[in-house]
Formats: structure tokens, C-alpha cells, sequence
């Protein structure tokens, strides 16, 4: 008869081991939502397979940010670039910077310069003028006036500024007088086109025209851009057509409006030196008289050049603070307000995903556990 084995009882072997034997002795449990963040000093164990990362972990974890080599790359080349042309402007002679700066305050050309400012500040506004009430017109529900309107903006749109100019200032060709009276009957007052358009009112006629078919179309977008929605909301609760356009509808048009009209500004202020072809003396041709006396072109060129810019430039300030103003409290003017408006969005964005991490972490765990 055999004696009686006695057989060691197995041991339970884990599924996923350890890497090292320290790392079974050193290893930390699962941290949880309490527990502070794991320090720089502290050694880096490798994490067994089955323990997930906590959720205190993945907030306290560093983003790395992207690189982007090829935007580095051609900000340098830009830069280099950028650097180069101030070194020609200020080392080569044949600019005679010295001369721009002797006829830049000259006479002539601050009074070329007033009248460049004139011309833009009165046909923006009378352009403007006549430009909303186009607009009304093609957003009314009477469908001559849309015609009539559409027409207009067609027209005037089809046919270049200089073109323009060219026919107000040569109209008594085809036009020797204009009446007043009756139509079809008695004229009450005749005058001769001959003395009336001058060159400075044949650009005003035709800049101002021309203005107001571009603005029309600014004014009816910033308009269309509105919610429907808004006025119906408004109307429902007894508010006037007249009151809903200034206090709801205006205000909420204003931010896709001023942009559009501050581009067309600048571009006006631009424009306004076609005028010199029909000898009115603005900036340019004020420019343009100096040096056919002295020949000395490039320079009085770059007088004219330089003002346009001074000009521009605070046009374009003063258009960042007006889209500034109206953009306030949407987080898009790119100020102080819109600053802070955006910071709290974005704060209150953390919050919520910070809050919803746990609940993608459990999600996960009971899905886990259902496979």
C-alpha cells in the first residue's frame, strides 16, 4: 500500500503581472478625486494594464502644444522680407525723402487735402442717405418700387466711377438745359447745364450715386442678417414697426453693417483721386501741378502716397472701435468687453466638461462591465 501524497496548493497566478518585482512592491493603488496630483519628484512606475488613469490625473495632465514648423518657417521668410523693403526705403537716395518732407505741409497740398476730406465726408453721407432709402425699397412689398430699385443698383453698379464722372461732367452735351414745371406742360425755371456742373459738383453727383448703390446693398444685408424671429417677438407684444427697427432690429444689424461701410470708406477716400481727371484739385492733382513744374515726380507722388496712408489708417482705428462698440457683449469685439465675455464662456465651458469627466469615466466602466 502506497503512502499518502500531500501536493502543494497552486498559486492564483494574476493576468496581468507586474513588470518588475519593485514596481509590484512600490506601485500605487488608484488615486482618487481627493488625493493630490502625483509630483515631478516622484518616481514614474510603470501603471499595470488594468488600472485606469483617475480623473484628478487627466485634469492635472500637461498639454503639449502642436508644432508647427511651416507657420515658423514662413514668418521668418516674411519677416526677412519685411526687412528688406524697410532697408530700401530708407537707403535709397532716389526716393529724396528730404523733398518729401519739404512739400509735405507745402500750401497746395493741405489744400488739396481739405478737399479730399470734403468730398469723402459729404458724398459718404449723402450716399448713405440715399443708399437706406434704396434699401427700403427693395425690402417693401410693392413691387414697382423693387423694380425700380433693383434697376438703380444694377446700373450704377455695372458702370465704373470713372465713367461716371466723365458723363455728369460733359451732361450739356447732351442735356444744353434742365426745367423745372410741368410735366409735359409749362417750365417754371431753366437752368444751363453748361454753368451748373462744375467739376467739383459733377464728382459729387456721380461719387454719391455711385455710393449709394454699394450702401444699399450693406444696409439690405445688415437688415436680412437679423433673425426674423426678433420682430415677430416684438410684434407680439404690441411694440411699433418704427420703434422695432431702431431698438431691435438696427442694433443687431449694426455688427454686419460697420465693417462693410468702414471698407467702403477707406475705398471712397481712395476713389476720390479719379477726381483729378476732370481737373478738380484734390490730393493728386494738387500732387500732380507741383511736379509737372519741377518734374520732380516720385517725390510729390510719395507725398500723396504718405497722406493717403496717415488718412487710412486712422479711418481703420476708428472703425476697430466703432465695430468695438457695437460688437460689445457678443465676446466678438476683440476688447476689453469682448475680452471678458469670452474668458467667462470659456470658463464656464471648463466647468461643464471638468463636471462631465467622472461621468464619461463611469459611463465607460459600466459599459465595461456589461461586456
Amino acid at each position: 500500500m502506497e503512502p499518502h501524497r500531500t501536493f502543494p496548493r497552486a498559486r492564483a497566478v494574476p493576468d496581468h503581472p507586474p513588470h518588475t518585482a519593485d514596481a509590484l512592491v512600490k506601485a500605487p493603488g488608484p488615486r482618487g478625486p481627493s488625493d493630490p496630483p502625483p509630483s515631478a519628484d516622484e518616481p514614474r512606475i510603470p501603471r499595470p494594464l488594468d488600472v485606469r488613469p483617475t480623473d484628478r490625473e487627466l485634469l492635472s495632465a500637461r498639454l503639449v502644444p502642436l508644432r508647427r514648423p511651416g507657420q515658423w518657417a514662413s514668418a521668418l521668410v516674411l519677416l526677412v522680407l519685411f526687412a528688406m523693403l524697410v532697408h530700401t526705403l530708407l537707403t535709397n537716395k532716389r526716393f529724396e525723402w528730404g523733398t518729401v518732407g519739404d512739400y509735405f505741409l507745402r500750401g497746395s497740398i493741405l489744400h488739396g487735402l481739405e478737399l479730399t476730406l470734403w468730398l469723402t465726408g459729404a458724398v459718404m453721407a449723402s450716399g448713405y442717405l440715399l443708399g437706406i432709402g434704396i434699401a427700403a425699397m427693395r425690402l417693401s412689398r410693392n413691387p414697382v418700387l423693387r423694380a425700380l430699385s433693383f434697376g438703380y443698383v444694377w446700373l450704377l453698379r455695372s458702370v465704373p466711377p470713372l465713367v461716371q464722372l466723365l458723363f455728369w461732367y460733359e451732361l450739356a452735351s447732351l442735356y444744353p438745359r434742365i426745367s423745372l414745371g410741368i410735366p409735359f406742360g409749362h417750365e417754371f425755371v431753366t437752368v444751363k447745364t453748361a454753368h451748373l456742373f462744375s467739376g467739383i459738383l459733377a464728382a459729387y453727383v456721380g461719387l454719391t450715386l455711385d455710393v449709394a448703390a454699394f450702401s444699399s446693398e450693406i444696409v439690405r444685408g445688415g437688415i436680412l442678417s437679423v433673425d426674423p424671429g426678433q420682430a415677430e417677438a416684438a410684434q407680439a407684444l404690441g411694440l411699433g414697426n418704427g420703434r422695432i427697427f431702431r431698438r431691435i432690429v438696427l442694433p443687431q444689424a449694426m455688427p454686419a453693417i460697420i465693417p462693410a461701410s468702414g471698407n467702403l470708406l477707406i475705398g471712397m477716400l481712395k476713389a476720390t483721386s479719379i477726381v483729378s481727371v476732370i481737373a478738380v484739385q484734390d490730393l493728386l492733382y494738387s500732387a500732380q501741378l507741383i511736379y509737372n513744374q519741377n518734374f520732380l515726380i516720385m517725390p510729390l507722388l510719395l507725398v500723396a502716397t504718405v497722406w493717403y496712408v496717415i488718412l487710412t489708417t486712422l479711418l481703420s482705428v476708428g472703425q476697430f472701435y466703432v465695430e468695438r462698440y457695437y460688437a460689445r457683449g457678443s465676446g466678438r469685439g476683440g476688447g476689453r468687453d469682448g475680452g471678458r465675455s469670452a474668458g467667462a464662456s470659456g470658463r464656464r465651458l471648463w466647468q461643464i466638461a471638468r463636471g462631465n469627466i467622472p461621468l464619461f469615466g463611469r459611463t465607460r466602466t459600466d459599459l465595461a462591465g456589461l461586456s
